[in-house]
């Protein structure tokens, strides 16, 4: 079944919505939709309260790490966390409270993998995969070629998303979390070829995120993955400032897909 999973981005201290495209180091080109007047920890008691499993907390860039903890402190065991994740730090955030870490730009040192720091990262969680997340956030190369992005999705990787670099990852972790990037922020749909491609190269759970905009979205992902793939909806919420879709729907949305 697919689920609604939601999330928290912080920029600068700060729980934000941007377009993903933008997010470089030069702040004239960040583009910004919504700043919230609450912090984290507020949407992790929210989360909590609607017993909205799976969220991740996104850490975009430095200043964020008090935020981020404190999220962690309202929900012990109930979210995950990426963003500057390595294999020096990974052990510290699950004692923090982390249910799992995300990462991504240290596997690829230079924009190249690197199984080397895979296994050390998974070395420091006691070789426990299912606290492990593997992010490969990635932007469209042609019509059907993904290639994962990191350093905030501006520099692209030598990894191709496919069903070969899926199959070798799956061993090393729980769950995959993929931003469209090209799409995230923008509202104006979901990539729904690497949706598809997503259900067919995928056997453990992957959550996609990246144009979300409404309750339509979910059941386009739910039909177009069989129910395989998870989605992510951020800028359209109206705790987010947006006007696509309640939150309250989507806590809905989840409780039928139990229930039914």
């Amino acid at each position: 079944m697919t689920r609604f999973r939601p999330c928290i981005d912080l920029h600068a201290g700060e729980v934000k919505q941007i377009v993903g495209g933008t997010l470089d180091s030069t702040s004239e080109a960040l583009k910004t939709n919504y700043v919230s007047k609450h912090p984290a920890a507020y949407y992790a008691r929210l989360y909590k309260d609607n017993a909205l499993t799976g969220a991740h907390v996104i850490m975009l860039g430095p200043g964020n790490d008090k935020a981020a903890r404190e999220a962690l402190q309202e929900w012990p065991g109930g979210l995950q966390v990426g963003g500057g994740i390595t294999d020096q730090n990974a052990r510290d955030w699950i004692h923090a409270g982390a249910e799992k870490v995300i990462i991504t730009s240290y596997l690829f040192p230079d924009g190249k993998f690197s199984q080397e720091r895979l296994d050390a990262v998974l070395q420091a969680l006691d070789g426990d995969k299912n606290k492990l997340v593997i992010d490969l956030s990635c932007r469209r190369r042609g019509e059907e070629s993904w290639y994962v992005a990191m350093n905030k999705w501006q520099t692209i990787t030598d990894m191709e998303v496919s069903s070969e670099s899926i199959k070798a990852l799956e061993p090393y972790c729980s769950e995959f979390l993929i931003h469209a990037a090209d799409n995230e922020g923008l509202q104006k749909g979901i990539d729904e070829k690497l949706v598809e491609r997503l259900a067919q190269w995928c056997s453990i759970p992957v959550t996609y995120a990246g144009g979300g905009r409404n309750l339509d979205d979910l059941e386009r992902v739910q039909t177009l993955s069989g129910g395989k793939v998870d989605l992510t909806i951020g800028s359209a919420l109206d705790c987010f400032g947006g006007v696509g879709v309640k939150f309250d729907d989507c806590v809905e949305w989840n409780r039928k897909q139990i229930t039914s």
